[in-house]
């Protein structure tokens, strides 16, 4: 610790050197209104105590030189600062464009007043339309701008100003870790940002007037207690004008029926106020006897009176922020102050649309005591701040700059990226065959290797790398930069890990594989390994039915039945990697038996191997072929033969297709009340002698709601392979998977 003093204290003096050991930091200190005083006057008056560092200029503006907002620029010379100037900014109006004209007005005269005072930095406060010309003005004159509680979150358009701020600043004081790091994420240097936690904490956290009940009988009246009344400070919301003075409204309807003693304060410039006082003045609040209603009142007697309150309510950021400090109850109307951060002791009411909502809050709110919230400070950020401003070195740039993230160089000057087409290798592992192909990001298939799958797991290796392999260099004559290699494979897969976990027993030797280190080591490639399900509902995300489209899913049609789902334009893959396996969804208790070992299964009723199974039968019981067909003695009857048959009027070839459709629309309707997707899209060799069936179930048999749902076939001629270029092409620009 005491060598981080030394060096912060050498670090001083270095920059007293640079700066000129007899120069003094010309400090110019802008106030707007009553509330951005309370934070600024700590500010002030530790630079007033360090004489020997800093000259203090303070210039009032806005609502603080208007009498119906109580004169307030007068609390500023009780505190026997020397205003060095009176702007008078305000556009009367209270509406949009007086706030407008307001910001143009000072505009005009700020210039005047910069140009004689030059200070060496300005300290703007938060996000006022007011605050806005001061940092304008500022920046435009190359005066250097220190932003108190910048960062922050809130509602209304003090949200964007307070941003706008931000940008035009050159140093930032924060109060909150989160708003710390909004900073970072908005572009700010991290070594011009002080989390110094806000001024007004370090008076409010070191008040210790005893004499509370004195202020409270002065402002309340003689017979009123501690915790025993309620203070009311509420805004007009720029934004939605109409529905903050309906709530208003509101609010003091609900005070009345609560019948407590209660502090109105009047609102501030904002467009509405003037509505807003109208509403005040319609309900009698300045003359009813349960209410005092006034224009201001002094930050330190004001800190006492919310201090001893049985509740504060209204959408005052000083609600969620400095009365935090005291523990005591809130409650905060609308959507003025959304995203701040709050202790606590805040009660929210989002959409206060009835006097009933507001008072139950009342009561739910009303004479609790929480802990202290000290998530806006620890009494200690004048101290950091008049640091960090003895820390400016006024000889650096006065051009800020800002810390963007990193981003992918432009390419397209870049010989060698204009002459080579990105691609990906992509593996399909199926039953009968092994596949490897060039893939361009476009989808195009450049060149494609195909081999029958060796029967053992060292042959199938072996040869996967061989293939891959020669692939990869023929790529570099086509002119193919390979980003990665995908591989779709039969089985569950873990495609985090890159390993086949157990597969079909259409390939065998095929559990517990690890296909990412071996091709990786070997190619010095990224590698992707997912189940040909899934690479199906990928294909067609980035290729062929389902680009743009946020919940689909993808059937296959094959040899088995298998499919993915994509929820939210992700693909799903469930907590031990077994979503999608729809071919296994039970369609019939006493079905006919699946590979899988259950009965009823989708894939035992519409797969290629059931209907081989069932034209088997039928052949064997000389009733598959018709006239028209023949076949050869060694010839092995399949599924082509049996959807032949019921092409050329064979009934009995009829019925088990319309069977097997059926079934597999049976799975689908199951699908739609799970999933709610907007389209199906039926894959593989089998996909158009069903897709007719499936809309015919899903019209009889599924809810109203999902009836409308569109069943396409697909046009993709190979999903398996252009599915295993797409985990290529997609994630290794997103790098994650």
């Amino acid at each position: 610790e005491l060598y981080f003093k030394n060096l912060s204290k050498q670090k001083q003096k270095e920059v007293m050197e640079k700066n000129g050991n007899n120069h003094k930091l010309r400090v110019c200190v802008a106030t707007c209104n009553r509330a951005d005083y309370s934070k600024l006057a700590p500010i002030m008056f530790g630079i007033k105590a360090e004489p020997q560092f800093f000259e203090l200029d303070v210039v009032v503006l806005g609502s603080h030189l208007i009498d119906d907002y109580g004169n307030t620029y007068r609390m500023i010379e009780q505190d026997d600062f020397d205003i060095h100037t009176r702007l008078h900014t305000i556009v009367r109006g209270e509406d949009e464009a007086a706030m407008v004209e307001s910001v143009g007005l000072a505009l005009v005269k700020l210039p005047d007043v910069l140009n004689r005072l030059k200070p060496d930095i300005m300290i703007v406060h938060g996000d006022r339309f007011d605050a806005l010309a001061l940092a304008t003005s500022a920046a435009l004159m190359n005066i250097r701008i220190l932003h108190i509680e910048g960062g922050e979150v809130s509602g209304t358009i003090d949200d964007s100003i307070r941003h706008a701020i931000t940008k035009l600043a050159h140093y930032h004081v924060c109060c909150t870790r989160s708003a710390e790091q909004h900073l970072i994420a908005m572009c700010e240097d991290h070594d011009r940002i002080l989390l110094a936690g806000c001024p007004s904490y370090d008076k409010l956290l070191s008040a210790k007037n005893k004499d509370y009940m004195s202020i409270i009988r002065m402002w309340l009246g003689e017979d009123v207690k501690p915790r025993d009344y309620i203070v009311a400070l509420q805004h007009p919301v720029t934004t939605d004008i109409k529905h903050s003075i309906k709530m208003f409204e509101l609010t003091l309807d609900a005070l009345i029926s609560f019948n407590k003693r209660t502090l109105v304060l009047f609102p501030n410039v904002d467009a509405g106020s003037k509505e807003m006082v109208r509403v005040m003045r319609k309900k009698g609040i300045e003359h009813h006897p349960n209410f005092r209603a006034v224009k201001h009142v002094p930050f330190d007697q004001f800190i006492q009176l919310v201090a001893h309150a049985g509740c504060m309510i209204g959408n005052s950021s000083c609600g969620v922020r400095e009365v935090g400090a005291f523990g005591t109850p809130v409650i905060n109307l609308g959507t003025r102050q959304t995203g701040r951060e709050t202790g606590e002791n805040v009660l929210h009411v989002r959409d206060a649309d009835t006097q009933d909502k507001i008072l139950h809050a009342l009561q739910l709110q009303f004479g609790k005591q929480y802990p202290c919230s000290k998530i806006y400070g620890d009494g200690n950020a004048v101290p950091r701040i008049l640091k960090f401003l003895k820390s400016i070195d006024l000889k650096e740039p006065l051009q800020k700059k800002f810390c963007f993230p990193p981003v992918k160089d432009n390419i397209s000057q870049d010989i060698d990226h204009i002459l080579e087409t990105q691609s990906a290798l992509a593996v399909d592992l199926g039953g009968t065959n092994l596949r490897v192909a060039i893939v361009s990001m476009k989808g195009e298939i450049v060149k494609k290797y195909t081999q029958l799958n060796p029967k053992t797991y060292e042959d199938r290796l072996d040869l996967i790398l061989k293939m891959c392999i020669e692939a990869a260099s023929e790529a570099v004559n086509l002119n193919c930069r390979i980003l990665g290699v995908g591989i779709s494979t039969g089985g569950r897969v873990n495609p985090r890990e890159g390993i086949v976990l157990h597969s079909t027993k259409l390939i065998q030797e095929w559990s517990s594989v690890d296909l990412r280190t071996p091709i990786s080591d070997a190619l010095h490639l990224p590698v992707w390994v997912d189940n040909d399900g899934n690479c199906a509902a990928l294909a067609e995300r980035k290729f062929g039915h389902g680009k743009g489209i946020e919940n689909f899913v993808t059937l296959i049609t094959g040899t088995g039945i298998g499919g993915g789902i994509i929820h939210q334009h992700e693909l799903i893959h469930g907590s031990s990697f077994c979503a999608a396996e729809l071919g296994h969804i039970v369609v019939s208790l006493d079905g006919p038996e699946c590979l899988c070992g259950s009965q009823g299964c989708i894939e035992a009723y519409a797969s290629g191997i059931a209907l081989q199974r069932e034209a088997k039968k039928l052949h064997d019981e000389d009733l598959l072929l018709v006239e028209g067909m023949s076949m050869k003695n060694e010839e092995v009857v399949s599924a082509a033969h049996l959807i032949q048959a019921a092409k050329l009027g064979n009934t009995k070839a009829e019925s088990i297709l319309r069977t097997a459709g059926t079934a597999l629309g049976l799975g689908v309707v199951n699908i739609l009340h799970t999933m709610n997707p907007s389209l199906v899209i039926l894959s593989g060799v089998l996909a158009s002698h069903y897709v007719n069936a499936v809309k015919d179930v899903i019209h009889r048999q599924a809810l109203s709601s999902v009836k409308t749902v569109d069943v396409v076939v697909s046009n993709l001629a190979d999903p398996a392979l252009l599915g295993a270029a797409s985990l290529v092409l997609d994630y290794t620009t997103r790098r994650i998977y």
